[in-house]
């Protein structure tokens, strides 16, 4: 896709993070979230505000012609963007119905981000996995 690094895959991500100290985590986490494509402004609205995050976080669902699901996301916080990347490669560009049938929190559950992090930075992930949930039954 067009303006968007090729995003590495989780367990790609998963084994490099579980290497690392918590510094070089959130490192990690930042670089993941400048490799997000980019949202246009444009789309930055109170709809497609994600509700209960301390940093603002836009996501935006569209549908790709094989009917699979691209979101774009976006945050104006550094690590908030880390931890979308992180949620967005758990989903990105699968059917609704796959995506219904991800396990999205066990697949960041190594993660273990609420000890990573601190507890507002974590606390509108739930909002944002099941903005996606939502959109994906939306659509299945």
């Amino acid at each position: 896709m067009a303006g968007m690094t090729e995003l590495p895959s989780l367990d790609d991500v998963r084994e490099e993070y579980e290497f690392l100290e918590s510094d070089d985590r959130y490192r990690l986490l930042i670089e993941l979230g400048h490799g997000l494509e980019d949202m246009p402004d444009a789309l930055k609205t109170d709809a497609t505000l994600v509700r209960g995050c301390s940093a603002a976080v836009w996501v935006y669902p569209t549908k790709t012609d094989d009917g699979r699901l691209h979101f774009l996301a976006d945050s104006n916080a550094a690590i908030t963007k880390g931890i979308i990347a992180l949620v967005l490669l758990t989903v990105q560009d699968r059917t609704a119905d796959e995506i219904l049938a991800t396990n999205i929190e066990g697949g960041l559950a190594s993660f273990d981000l609420k000890n990573q992090l601190s507890s507002n930075r974590t606390q509108g992930i739930p909002n944002m996995i099941a903005l996606i949930r939502k959109t994906a039954e939306r659509y299945s």
